[in-house]
């Protein structure tokens, strides 16, 4: 594929470099930037810039936040005694949108893969294991996806915090096996939450 504008063709590596956007979609994307008002472009720029200069992660829960502590850990209406532990913030908002949960979250960042060169150390499984010593947590929800990478993480997590007098409990596998909880349709991942069962060693 010829340009013949340099800028439109950084344009398009630049967005083909996302996951599932091949050139053609870039392509597709960068005419219609082109297409709209220059005041409309710049507040996708800035928006864009702002991800990386004003995001940072809450001090609780390690979710992406504004502000030091995020909004739903100061939420005072939460349950603030069950945590609800995820890989990353996609998952949350996925079982955000289900409204079948009131508690607070805890971000990991990532699961336990070996073969990725991801160890406990490189995820916030130390901070949820601090977090619950130090406050008085009734449940920990394990809301991981249903993949070995998945097992391997709740089966760490559990080994951290036996010592701990706290319930631990893993969402029904109304999930897939194989299958993400980010792509979990509302319904299956609201009864996954409801019908969760106590998670053993």
């Amino acid at each position: 594929m010829q340009f013949t504008s340099s800028i439109v063709e950084k344009a398009v590596e630049s967005l083909s470099g996302f996951p599932g956007i091949g050139k053609r979609t870039a392509l597709r994307l960068v005419m219609y930037l082109l297409k709209r008002p220059e005041t409309e472009v710049s507040v996708l720029a800035q928006s864009l810039m702002k991800l990386k200069t004003e995001l940072h992660l809450c001090e609780k829960c390690c979710n992406v936040s504004d502000t030091p502590v995020c909004a739903i850990c100061s939420n005072p209406m939460r349950q603030s005694d069950i945590i609800c532990v995820v890989e990353d913030f996609s998952d949350q908002m996925a079982i955000e949108s289900t409204s079948q949960f009131l508690g607070q979250y805890h971000i990991l960042g990532g699961l336990i893969s070996p073969m990725d060169g991801i160890g406990p150390d490189d995820l916030s499984i130390l901070k949820l294991v601090e977090r619950v010593s130090q406050n008085q947590i009734a449940e920990i929800i394990l809301a991981l996806s249903a993949t070995v990478e998945g097992d391997t993480t709740m089966y760490y997590i559990a080994k951290k915090l036996q010592h701990l007098p706290v319930k631990i409990t893993c969402i029904a596998r109304g999930i897939a096996v194989g299958g993400e909880i980010e792509y979990a349709d509302e319904i299956t991942l609201g009864r996954s939450l409801i019908q969760r069962t106590h998670y053993s060693i």
